[in-house]
């Protein structure tokens, strides 16, 4: 990859800038997208860059950092177009909530780590023009669960709440592994996801204080049982069998296989 100067990358965002106009302009198809109508995608390609990302493909990242940024230039476009905003307003609001959220670069506070950095964010977006009311306030209830579960710990521990040493965390989380095996020893259903859901919050927990992103962690786990399964499933194939047909010690001989061949990881 060639290193481009900074006049370089403000020409290219400059030339993708008059693309994304002429496309709204002349396209019939560019021309007739709204907020709503590109949402979905919105999230596809949002998904796509994540899944991209777990992957670790520096081309298929920088492609889908691209499809991300085209619906950014879209929905700017269309603030434009109404005369809410444009594309220049969403870096001028950027760059001053960088700033003002950035006191120990750009103001009179210090900093000299990120546990510092982040002691401090909470507290200055609380003080933002029309922040959240709440520390957990800015936490989206559309998050998924597992991502979600991870932000509102960090939220609450960035103001203090927290675990005094990562490794306390797991007599809590043996704590709840004896509570759902009781609620499955006594037989009342109406608890288990109860039980469960705080066996899930305290594992989350525990991922974090160690620096483990869980959302990553499981979808790599994912990754890696889709690969070994598939392999499974193919080699039954070769042997004219159905999966359904044969003995879990035959399944497991090959998922043994997979494993030693790593796949999916």
């Amino acid at each position: 990859m060639t290193k481009h100067s900074k006049e370089e990358k403000l020409k290219a965002f400059s030339q993708l800038l008059d693309v994304v106009d002429t496309l709204r302009e002349q396209c019939p198809w560019d021309s007739a997208q709204t907020n709503e109508s590109i949402r979905p995608n919105t999230i596809e390609e949002t998904m796509e860059l994540a899944e991209a990302l777990i992957a670790g493909e520096p081309d298929n990242i920088r492609k889908e950092l691209g499809d991300v940024l085209l619906h950014i230039l879209f929905y700017a476009r269309f603030g434009e177009e109404k005369s809410q905003f444009d594309i220049a307003d969403v870096c001028d609001s950027l760059r001053e909530k960088l700033i003002f959220r950035h006191p120990h670069i750009y103001g009179d506070h210090s900093a000299t780590d990120a546990s510092q950095v982040r002691e401090q964010w909470e507290v200055i977006k609380m003080k933002e023009k029309g922040g959240n009311k709440t520390i957990l306030g800015g936490v989206p209830t559309t998050l998924p669960s597992l991502i979600k579960a991870e932000r509102v710990q960090e939220k609450a521990a960035n103001v203090g709440f927290d675990w005094d040493k990562p490794e306390d965390v797991w007599q809590k989380v043996r704590e709840e592994i004896g509570e759902v095996e009781a609620e499955l020893k006594s037989g009342h259903e109406i608890d288990r996801e109860k039980e469960f859901g705080d066996l899930f919050f305290s594992l989350v927990n525990a991922a974090r204080l160690y620096g483990v992103r869980p959302d990553n962690a499981l979808e790599k786990t994912n990754r890696k049982f889709i690969g070994r399964f598939n392999y499974i499933e193919q080699k039954a194939k070769q042997q004219g069998k159905r999966l359904n047909e044969m003995t879990l010690a035959e399944m497991d001989q090959l998922w043994d296989e997979a494993k030693k061949q790593h796949l999916g990881e």
